[in-house]
């Protein structure tokens, strides 16, 4: 033994504290001396190739970074690293990962950045997988991970990880405190933000994005008051989140009050931050104008302030202006390049946004996707093909465009196809392109392979993220799988509100309403999406005034209605009949300042129309900007209220304002000359139809004809217009044609025309009692026993006809022979006072109209008991003197009502509108509007 035991420590440790003096002795010496010139050249040509390979990354250019690289003679780890880089930031995870496999000697930071581009793309099993496979582990990797979850929504594993952690930063909180803010927890984020034991302006700058995120813009701006009252001086990103939420604010007033601090902290010269206020003023349309001074008067401008002004131009509308702007940009960067050319592509401009792209040199894939991007927007579908055939380097966001520009445009087996040439590229498929390919599969149905699709997600580490899951909940309702809905929606570890959304939707599509109604009412927090969807699914079932309360319950929780709510319901009121309920919703768009939308204005215009209101003249006149619907619209509405000559004349105006007609216009101008008895007129819109606007008529369009010869009384030559047709009769126009028989009492071709529907819809007893009525007026009674014994044994029943009206915002109903109303026998006694009255001014009950062979009497008394007609004794009843009265009837009024009618209006100086099955009639004063032709 050299030394004894009692000094073997100390005199190891003497020993290599020597080893240890020897060995930095020896690193200073060497780090004085000069480095050999080929030891210096070696490390400045590694760091030039380094920054070449981040160059070409940038510009998208990965092929040719690759051969940089490979032709690297040495490479250190940060060329390594560069390298990796470059394909996670561009979605080429399996090159990285190859990458990664390859190198000896990584370090943590070559994990942490494949583990990040995991997370990028929504594979958060692979990003677990690298993780776990870390040897070592330092903050930042644990910080990565956490964000990892944080990025695809996983708040819960987020937190659980969090909680592990050997050592937290200000960076790990605020990776918590980002991902309660994006998804929306701001209760958690501010329980959160409180128990910070530090915070920095990363912390402030989240909970700002946060608020501001769920629209909470005054939260927003409180807190930056907050944080500038505890002398924290804001930074660019800082200042740019306040921004967003002062745009928010739609208060020009705050944005001008935060100038002055832009001012005193120096940031408005700031570049970065001018661009900020640019873009802040550009997102307030109304304040486009002073957007251009404050651009006007910036000292400094970069690529991005150039580009923001020429897309809020563009986005404005102003695209000739923001040609300009790019015309007095001195560089015309591809930023500014890539603005202009989406705004002209937006505008429809797409030729001018091609000749743009042709201009530029070398376009990078950012141009290349926004020229594919504005074909698509324009249904050019094969154009975009061509370009994305001809690209020199696809990144993932082309693949995305593409596949989703095919399934936008309806051409979703394409976007599937596309999606499998994708994976057979031995790429797998980014988010955007996932849910997209599920759109494609709802469009048509494609069960089988959405379910493949699914397979795919679930391959690429995807089917947790909270997108792909609301994207597999909607296809699978589509689709019909409500077992898959509810496997998919259960298994989501984290469900927004879109989650919640899209399962209404998928239950609601499948009729399942009841169910829909108990998942709205257990949600959570619900948006204007949830709203629009449970109020357009009891529109769709028939439930209008109950949509119309989940309407009022919506108003009472201060939600603001959008477009959509506010069409559905003006439809549900047009539906309904209820002009005094349209004008309260009316008042509701006023005050939103939704009324001068176009959708809205649209279906405000036709509500009106569909309840007999003159407002709809004034709606049209005060539309500053219309389209093919409205001039439709109106034209429709016209020949409903049979203003035949009203719809011509707008027809003629639609022509003079340069607007082409299309096939819903010429329905509504020969439905016009129908109801008005036009024959000459309405032959000369079909006849125009193909002769001056190339367009084939469809089967509505024969039917008209056929209806509007029938009503005027050539029966025959509707009956041969049918066998000259060169398309298949359907249903429809052998009904306008038996109507014509029942008008005309023509048994023969009445009977040929109900055996023909009897063989198309044999369940549809409009078309038995039709005949029958025919027979009855004719007292051929063999005959109606005979029609009565088929619907008996076809098992079919007369649906009965009902009435309805809306007094002091109440509705009130009648069906035909109605003994159960509460004051039936004040309405009866009315009722044989007006026809004792009635009949001395010369109304004399038809009894043709009666289909069954018994006394005068008894008809006259059957008659009496139409459901039009108590509703009429009863508006009389309870309703003042000299004021108007509004039916709705399910059924085409009949001819001794429609008579009844005109005396009443007569005798009572009452105004009285029927809308029935067909169309309006507006009695007055003893005539009716539709001249008898309805």
């Amino acid at each position: 033994m050299l030394f004894p035991t009692k000094w073997s420590k100390p005199m190891a440790r003497c020993l290599l504290l020597r080893r240890h003096l020897t060995a930095a002795a020896t690193a200073t010496a060497a780090a004085t001396a000069p480095l050999p010139a080929r030891s210096a050249h070696r490390v400045l040509d590694r760091s030039a190739h380094t920054d070449r390979i981040k160059e070409l990354a940038r510009l998208g250019r990965l092929r040719e970074a690759r051969e940089v690289f490979d032709a690297m003679p040495h490479r250190s780890i940060f060329a390594w690293n560069t390298m990796i880089s470059a394909y996670c930031n561009s979605g080429m995870l399996e090159d990285a990962r190859s990458l990664v496999d390859a190198i000896s000697g990584g370090n943590v930071r070559t994990s942490t950045i494949l583990l990040s581009g995991y997370a990028r793309l929504g594979r958060v099993l692979d990003a677990r997988r690298v993780f776990d496979g870390m040897l070592e582990r330092n903050t930042i990797a644990w910080n990565a991970m956490v964000s990892c979850y944080v990025r695809n929504g996983d708040i819960t594993m987020a937190h659980r990880l969090f909680d592990a952690m050997p050592r937290r930063d200000v960076t790990s909180w605020n990776s918590m405190l980002t991902g309660y803010c994006h998804s929306r927890q701001m209760v958690d984020a501010w329980h959160l933000f409180e128990q910070m034991p530090e915070r920095n302006l990363v912390s402030w700058t989240v909970m700002i994005s946060g608020y501001a995120r769920i629209e909470q813009h005054r939260k927003a701006w409180d807190i930056f008051r907050m944080m500038h009252r505890e002398g924290v001086a804001p930074d660019q990103s800082n200042f740019a989140s306040v921004l967003l939420a002062v745009t928010g604010l739609r208060d020009l007033g705050v944005l001008e009050g935060l100038r002055p601090l832009a001012l005193k902290t120096g940031f408005e010269s700031d570049v970065v931050i001018g661009t900020s206020m640019l873009n802040a003023y550009t997102r307030d349309a109304s304040a486009l104008d002073t957007a251009i001074k404050f651009f006007e008067g910036m000292p400094e401008r970069n690529e991005y302030t150039w580009s923001t002004m020429i897309a809020a131009l563009s986005h404005g509308g102003r695209i000739n202006a923001a040609t300009v702007v790019y015309e007095r940009d001195p560089v015309k960067s591809i930023p500014c390049q890539t603005a202009l050319l989406t705004g002209l592509a937006r505008c429809g401009r797409i030729t001018d946004a091609r000749i743009l792209f042709d201009q530029i040199p070398d376009p990078i894939v950012v141009s290349w996707n926004a020229m594919i991007t504005g074909y698509m927007q324009n249904g050019m579908v094969d154009e975009a093909k061509e370009l994305f055939d001809r690209m020199p380097f696809r990144n993932t966001i082309s693949w995305a465009g593409m596949i989703a520009g095919y399934a936008q445009n309806g051409r979703s087996q394409e976007a599937l196809d596309l999606l499998q040439a994708l994976h057979r590229n031995g790429m797998l498929p980014s988010l955007s392109s996932l849910t997209s390919s599920f759109f494609a599969c709802s469009n048509i149905g494609a069960l089988k392979t959405g379910k493949q699709v699914h397979s795919l997600a679930v391959k690429a580490g995807c089917q947790f993220n909270s997108y792909v899951g609301n994207a597999l909940i909607t296809m699978y309702g589509k689709c019909g799988n409500m077992e898959y809905v509810r496997q998919v929606f259960n298994r989501m570890r984290v469900k927004d509100t879109v989650s919640w959304n899209s399962f209404i939707s998928a239950l609601v599509h499948n009729n399942m309403l009841e169910d829909a109604r108990h998942i709205f009412d257990n949600m959570l927090s619900r948006d204007v999406v949830s709203w629009t969807t449970i109020i357009s699914a009891y529109a769709q079932a028939e439930r209008g005034y109950e949509a119309v309360e989940f309407f009022k319950i919506m108003l009472n929780k201060h939600e603001v209605p959008n477009s959509p709510i506010l069409t559905i319901l003006f439809s549900v009121c047009g539906s309904l009949g209820a002009p005094k309920l349209g004008q309260q919703i009316h008042t509701v768009a006023i005050k939103h300042g939704r009324d001068s939308e176009l959708i809205v204005a649209n279906a405000l215009m036709s509500m009106y129309f569909k309840c007999g209101s003159a407002d709809s003249h004034k709606v049209f006149d005060s539309m500053e900007e219309r389209d093919i619907f409205t001039w439709n619209s109106f034209i429709t509405g016209c020949a409903q209220h049979g203003l035949g000559r009203e719809a011509i004349k707008m027809y003629k105006h639609m022509e003079s304002a340069g607007v082409l007609p299309n096939e819903v216009t010429f329905v509504g101008l020969l439905n016009a000359c129908s109801h008005a008895g036009l024959v000459d007129e309405g032959w000369q819109f079909f006849k125009s139809m193909s002769r001056d606007y190339g367009l084939t008529p469809l089967l509505e369009h024969y039917a008209c004809m056929v209806d509007l010869l029938g009503r005027t009384g050539n029966v025959q030559g509707a009956e041969q217009f049918i066998y000259d047709m060169p398309i298949e009769p359907d249903a429809v126009i052998w009904s306008a044609l038996l109507g014509a028989c029942k008008i005309h009492k023509n048994a023969e071709i009445g009977r040929r025309a109900a055996e023909k529907l009897f063989a198309i819809e044999p369940s549809n007893s409009g078309n038995y009692v039709m005949l029958s009525n025919i027979y009855s007026s004719l007292g051929m009674w063999v005959e109606v026993a005979e029609v009565r014994r088929i619907m008996k044994q076809q098992g079919v029943t007369k649906e009965p006809g009902c009435s309805w009206m809306q007094i002091r915002n109440k509705v009130y109903s009648f069906v035909t022979g109605d003994k159960q109303h509460e004051q039936i026998e004040e309405i009866e006694s009315t009722l044989q006072d007006l026809y004792t009255s009635l009949r001395t001014t010369g109304y004399v009950p038809d009894t043709e109209f009666v289909l069954h062979d018994i006394d005068e009497e008894q008809k006259e008394s059957s008659l009496l008991y139409h459901s039009e007609k108590l509703a009429v004794a009863y508006g009389l009843l309870v309703t003042p003197q000299g004021m108007p009265i509004q039916i709705m009837k399910n059924l085409r009024i009949c001819g001794d009502c429609h008579t009844f009618f005109k005396f009443v209006s007569h005798v009572t100086k009452r105004d009285i509108d029927i809308r029935d099955g067909n169309r309006f009639h507006h009695f007055r004063n003893g005539s009716c509007s539709c001249g008898d032709f309805w």
